[in-house]
């Protein structure tokens, strides 16, 4: 017998289980590890996602805010509310300018003017003066702000980026401070009736 005969299959026969050792990954196993990376990229992509919808809801929230304490000095007929407006514009523009500084180092671009769901609410408050003014733009402001506390309380905690916790913890306060005043000044209008 020729010994050469027995090798020649014997060292294919080692070429092949040494070719199948170096690639011994379970294909199923390297798809389900590519779709947990992929799936962990998006889920970091996701968040940044989620941290930028928040500063242009906060922008288009803060730029509405601003417009409509103007409109509330001057088509409000009353002391309290003309006050309240005059706050929310000023104190709204400066959360403004503090997150445009910080959207433009995070490079996410705020809205230039309000939404239309926004000028429509603008719009409809443009129309009403007095009471009806006061009313309507009272309780805007306590269901805004309520929505604004709840915005600001999660991303205090929850937003991926850091610097933007920061600016959702800062300005929660004096969202929750414009809450109380907004259900005050409501009382004080209610109770004048």
């Amino acid at each position: 017998m020729n010994p050469a005969r027995f090798l020649l299959p014997l060292s294919l026969l080692a070429a092949v289980a040494c070719s199948s050792d170096a690639s011994k990954k379970d294909p199923v196993a390297e798809a389900r590890f590519e779709n947990e990376k992929r799936i962990g990229d998006e889920n970091i992509t996701e968040k940044q996602e989620r941290d930028a919808t928040f500063v242009v809801d906060v922008a288009s929230d803060g730029q509405l805010e601003v417009e409509l304490g103007r409109l509330a000095q001057q088509q409000s007929t009353t002391p309290a509310v003309k006050d309240f407006g005059q706050r929310m514009a000023t104190q709204h523009a400066e959360i403004s300018q503090a997150l445009g500084v910080l959207a433009e180092q995070k490079g996410i671009v705020l809205p230039a003017g309000l939404g239309a769901e926004q000028q429509k609410t603008r719009q409809e408050l443009a129309a009403l003066t007095g009471a009806a003014f006061d009313k309507k733009y009272l309780e805007l402001m306590v269901d805004d702000h309520a929505n604004d506390v709840d915005a600001f309380d999660d991303m205090s905690e929850d937003a991926y980026d850091g610097d933007i916790r920061g600016f959702a913890a800062k300005y929660l306060p004096r969202l929750k401070e414009h809450l109380e005043l907004a259900k005050q000044v409501q009382d004080q209008v209610e109770a004048a009736k």
